[in-house]
């Protein structure tokens, strides 16, 4: 193996390490001296590849975004029907989400903070995810209005996302079990295609 290849390896082994107590313990828990004990570097390694704190969240949260927008290739495959496509896709999204419970809600109360990469997922959606969704439930409902599928598609976010971001609260603090991604997913769309 030559050298850039070892470093390489280095820096993927920390950010992998950093992903995986982000999973764990959540953004605010990430230290230098964590990541670096957990990946068994040191101090130097990770700010010598990342160069702060900050730039190894960027990049972890570059990676896990990748995650989420490959969920909408679903949306592509018109040989499947619109309703089965977009509660794939929907489904897909929410596997993501529950692997990083924290990062919706990080997103969503920090939106403003200059991450590259939400600035990045953010110019995603406008161009590629938002469109996609839009015209799966155009396809879906016949509707052709872009302000009246811009409102359905954020009323569909808002009934998976709220019980994603809540579920950790509620069934750890509240001892509330939540019902499935698929049980949730049935449930919004029987009540909202029911025709």
């Amino acid at each position: 193996m030559n050298n850039t290849d070892k470093k390489q390896q280095t820096k993927e082994k920390i950010l992998h390490t950093a992903l995986e107590f982000i999973k764990k313990e959540g953004f605010e828990a990430v230290t230098i001296r964590k990541i670096a004990d957990l990946s068994t570097t040191n101090i130097s390694l990770v700010n010598y590849y990342f160069g702060s704190k900050e730039n190894l969240l960027s990049e972890a949260i570059e990676v896990i975004l990748s995650g989420f927008q490959h969920t909408f290739s679903i949306l592509d495959n018109t040989a499947i029907p619109p309703q089965d496509r977009l509660k794939q896709f929907l489904f897909d999204y929410l596997q993501v989400i529950r692997q990083y419970p924290e990062l919706l809600s990080r997103v969503i109360v920090m939106g403003s903070t200059p991450f590259t990469s939400q600035q990045e997922y953010g110019r995603f959606l406008n161009m590629m995810g938002f469109p996609k969704v839009q015209s799966t439930l155009k396809e879906l409902t016949g509707e052709q209005r872009p302000e009246r599928l811009l409102a359905m598609m954020l009323q569909i976010f808002g009934a998976i996302f709220l019980p994603a971001l809540m579920s950790p609260i509620l069934e750890s603090g509240a001892a509330v079990e939540m019902p499935s991604i698929e049980e949730q997913l049935n449930l919004l769309f029987d009540r909202y295609f029911d025709k």
